[in-house]
């Protein structure tokens, strides 16, 4: 059958050629763009996951620089921490070296002054200058604000804090006071009665710092026993006080301190023939310190005494906001992804006498330095951190002093001041600035340093992942373009026989 006004096997051969026509123009863009998935029609699936891969690198790689530019902020403040560590040292040494009364002249311990007031200048200069890109870092611009202090909370120190709502309030709730050690040394009257009046009362006082061995003779009033070992206060950590408990007068000796590193130590050497009825060491009442145990330990004349008795203080137990806390003394710190804390309460409230109470420590109301370190915004790819200001005013806590009375004319001064204090004011000065730096050096090498290698982890496995979908396989491509080219020459050659083929209806006109 010949037909000319319809060409079926022309037609059929057009549209095969149309078709391998897109094929190899398919494979042409694909070659030249690189990319598997050009637009929406490639693959709607790929394209829309390809998308979102696509966004989680950009995020990725934003949040791995925000993590290399806060280490480069923390680099700045740990710079003038450093200098301020050195001034400190250099600051404890002045004041060692002026505490040399007989060797130093009046104009000597001047000068020394002189360097003191120019540390305690140059301190507050760097706690003031020490800034990245105009924001101040180490005078309390990025440490947090605070409100609502309880008057049973001598002491707080808030290294990070984040919370989505306008403030956070800390809650502390004491399950376990607070105490000192201490024991009670029954003698009798007011003065110390021995066995004769040559007789001797010798023992050792020992405590955290320390001991001394103290002998007395008869006769030796209690007043004065307890002057003589609060003379060595400094030295053993010990305290005594004389009271009284029913017809019986002592001394009661208990720690400076609180917690369970603080211990009253007693060890008699020699007992001088002192009355052994109800005389003696006895314990003070764990519920209440003001109260002595009437349960005797050990009478002066026995073994017991002469080997020693020993007590041991106790830390405070706290939880702080439903999270058991550590503890130290009257101090309670807590750290944790969203709450990194530390209060110290006044006495009143760490010993927590009678039925267990609460305190409401603080509210945070604002401040500190976020760190936004994830790809997803959202409080859980926050790190907050706080940084304190370390002004002269503000090293030291309320125990020991702050730094700037250090100064001339205040009460730590090294001319005619109290250098015993002013070194533990320093002492404790030290010692936060040193924290500071630890945590701010273990913020870098912890969390920024982990942080931006998991990071670089996951912009690897995330590209991968939207590569396999997006971009082109060459080799496979290439293996298509050939095809291609081969399908549509050959198209086209099937679509010229077709088109010759209706001439040979002519041959039937004859």
């Amino acid at each position: 059958m010949s037909r000319i006004n319809t060409n079926v096997q022309s037609m059929i051969a057009q549209r095969v050629l149309g078709l391998n026509n897109v094929s190899l123009n398919s494979s042409l863009e694909r070659l030249s763009t690189g990319l598997r998935i050009n637009r929406g029609k490639d693959d709607p699936a790929g394209l829309i996951a390809s998308e979102n891969l696509r966004s989680e690198i950009r995020a990725l790689n934003a949040a791995v620089s925000n993590s290399e530019r806060a280490d480069q902020v923390v680099n700045i403040a740990e710079g003038g921490l450093q200098e301020i560590s050195n001034l400190l040292t250099e600051l404890q040494g002045l004041v060692t070296a002026t505490a040399n009364d007989a060797g130093l002249s009046a104009s000597e311990k001047t000068a020394n002054q002189l360097q003191v007031d120019s540390i305690l200048q140059t301190i507050d200069r760097i706690a003031s200058a020490t800034s990245f890109q105009g924001t101040k870092l180490l005078n309390g611009r990025l440490d947090y604000r605070v409100s609502g202090v309880d008057a049973g909370v001598t002491d707080y120190r808030i290294n990070g804090a984040k919370f989505t709502t306008n403030a956070l309030d800390v809650d502390v709730l004491v399950t376990q006071s607070a105490q000192q050690a201490g024991l009670y040394l029954s003698m009798g009257g007011p003065a110390l009665d021995l066995g004769s009046a040559t007789s001797a009362f010798t023992f050792e006082v020992s405590g955290l710092l320390g001991s001394r061995e103290l002998t007395f003779a008869s006769g030796t009033a209690l007043t004065n026993i307890a002057a003589a070992i609060n003379s060595f206060k400094t030295v053993t950590g010990v305290e005594a006080q004389v009271i009284a408990s029913g017809t019986s007068n002592g001394i009661k000796l208990f720690t400076t301190g609180f917690g369970s590193s603080e211990f009253v130590g007693v060890k008699v050497i020699k007992d001088g023939g002192i009355s052994t009825t109800n005389l003696g060491l006895y314990n003070l009442q764990a519920g209440d310190f003001d109260l002595i145990n009437t349960t005797r330990v050990a009478d002066f004349a026995s073994s017991t005494a002469f080997n020693g008795v020993r007590d041991l203080g106790q830390d405070i137990g706290a939880t702080i906001n439903g999270i058991s806390s550590v503890t130290r003394g009257k101090t309670a710190r807590i750290a944790t992804d969203f709450l990194d804390i530390e209060v110290t309460l006044s006495t009143s409230e760490a010993q927590g006498l009678g039925p267990v109470g609460s305190t409401h420590a603080l509210t945070i109301t604002g401040g500190g330095a976020d760190f936004q370190l994830a790809s997803r915004v959202d409080v859980a790819g926050k790190v907050s951190l706080g940084i304190a200001d370390v002004a002269v005013r503000k090293l030291g806590d309320s125990a020991v002093g702050y730094l700037s009375e250090i100064g001339s004319g205040k009460g730590f001064n090294v001319v005619d001041g109290d250098t015993t204090a002013a070194q533990l004011t320093i002492a404790r000065a030290i010692e936060q600035v040193s924290s500071l730096r630890g945590r701010l050096g273990a913020f870098q090498k912890n969390t920024i340093g982990a942080t931006i290698r998991s990071l670089g982890v996951a912009v690897e496995n995330t590209s991968a992942a939207e590569s396999v979908i997006r971009d082109a396989d060459f080799a496979a491509e290439t293996a298509g373009l050939t095809r291609s080219q081969i399908l549509v020459a050959s198209s086209t050659q099937v679509l010229a026989l077709a088109n010759t083929a209706p001439q040979s209806a002519l041959q039937l006109l004859g």
